[in-house]
């Protein structure tokens, strides 16, 4: 026990003879590039969550771009195979089915939906 305390005792006299710790605008420096780092990714993960809501929230009739840049109107939701059926032209009345996953933007149809949209 008494080699515990002089160890404890060596090691407060070593903590008095060193200088005191850095400044504050240090740990600024460093604290400051972590806290926007992650901001960003709790950014990146509430417009994941918006994104997935708004796929579930698919229904006919809204119109969609996806990934690929195709423009179409929602025909068909197929919630267990997780894909929908486009309408891509009014003449010919072309569908293509494409997965929910591959709309990247719904243009029409929900309000709530459609503005949280991404990019």
């Amino acid at each position: 026990m008494t080699a515990l305390f002089s160890w404890l005792a060596l090691f407060a006299e070593s903590d008095a003879q060193q200088p005191q710790g850095a400044p504050t605008w240090t740990l600024l420096m460093y604290a400051l590039p972590l806290l926007l780092v992650f901001m960003f990714l709790r950014s990146g993960a509430r417009q994941k969550r918006e994104m997935q809501k708004a796929l579930s929230a698919m229904k006919k009739g809204d119109k969609v771009v996806t990934s690929g840049g195709i423009l179409g109107v929602i025909v068909a939701v197929k919630e267990n195979e997780d894909e929908v059926t486009l309408k891509v032209d009014e003449t010919s009345n072309t569908r293509i089915r494409v997965l929910k996953s591959s709309v990247a933007r719904i243009t029409s149809g929900d309000q709530a939906a459609g503005e949280t949209k991404s990019q």
